[in-house]
């Protein structure tokens, strides 16, 4: 018999377990949805910049399908819980920003799990400070040729590649020339 998993336990699966972390990312997804409609990316339709490295963004991965491997997933580490999301065909993108006083840090004398069933229960519009956002999309992702690194063999991106006497090198074989400033 087949079960049909919920959002919710989609993202748990992906992520490897149930977090405050991995809620609040989920919750993001749900202001997303709900401020640009949902339409699982395929093919970088969507793009998503996220300004930390937590728990949260396996949600946006798994709910939205923007990922690093894509290049639809944007690092901005920032340390804030602020996701900004938008479209490619009309450009409508929202910035969603925890609030800062929704006490959803592990300070309080609330246990884990009650405070994920919190966070799951909240309207997204109490968690966050959700509003239209101008965003410069970055371009799809490139495809660039692989270089042999006479270093070490191993093949690198070709925009990652530095020369070394005309002899191209990945980053870990060259030897960067500072003067120690």
């Amino acid at each position: 018999m087949c079960t049909v998993k919920t959002p919710w336990e989609k993202a748990v699966e992906f992520h490897g377990h149930s977090c405050p972390g991995l809620a609040i990312g989920f919750k993001a997804v749900e202001a997303v949805i709900r401020e640009l409609g949902y339409a699982r990316d395929i093919d970088e339709e969507m793009v998503a910049i996220v300004e930390n490295d937590s728990c949260s963004i396996d949600a946006i991965q798994s709910e939205l399908g923007c990922t690093a491997g894509k290049g639809n997933l944007i690092f901005r580490n920032n340390g804030k819980q602020v996701f900004t999301v938008g479209r490619r065909n009309d450009g409508k993108a929202v910035r969603i920003a925890l609030k800062y006083d929704t006490r959803l840090g592990s300070g309080n004398d609330e246990s884990r799990e009650d405070r994920i069933k919190r966070i799951l229960e909240s309207d997204p519009g109490d968690l966050f400070d959700i509003k239209e956002a101008k965003l410069d999309l970055p371009k799809k992702a490139v495809i660039f040729k692989t270089i042999k690194c006479e270093g070490c063999g191993e093949g690198v991106m070709e925009s990652k590649v530095r020369l070394s006497d005309g002899r191209p090198l990945c980053p870990d074989c060259f030897d960067d020339y500072t003067r120690g400033w």
